[in-house]
């Protein structure tokens, strides 16, 4: 058994970001914060074998795959398949908190 607690953790942008919570050995996953006017990252990417589901926990934000934008509402889950070209942005004037899983741990799958 392993167990984490989210505070123990940073976001890659200090206040806000991504930021892993497990890494291994069989899933990957992990919390992205996102303040008004922010992108999950500046250029989209994506993974050879991985799928990724994204769960909008708190907030509106949009979630971008293969240049096609998509509202991602409070409350919506997303499933993105390997290959597919993927960011997420932040139109709103309110943090979106987003739940990450990646359905294995292969941390050099990105392009």
């Amino acid at each position: 058994m392993k167990r984490v607690n989210e505070k123990d953790f940073h976001f890659r942008g200090g206040e806000s970001g991504v930021k892993y919570l497990m890494r291994g050995p069989s899933i990957d996953w992990g919390l992205i914060l996102l303040k008004p006017g922010e992108k999950m990252a500046e250029k989209a990417h994506g993974h050879n074998l991985l799928d990724e589901t994204f769960y909008f926990v708190e907030g509106d934000g949009v979630l971008i795959v293969d240049g096609e934008e998509f509202d991602g509402l409070e409350g919506s889950v997303f499933l993105v398949e390997p290959k597919e070209m993927h960011n997420i942005r932040n139109d709103s004037e309110k943090p979106v908190k987003i739940v990450f899983i990646k359905g294995d741990y292969k941390p050099d799958d990105k392009y």
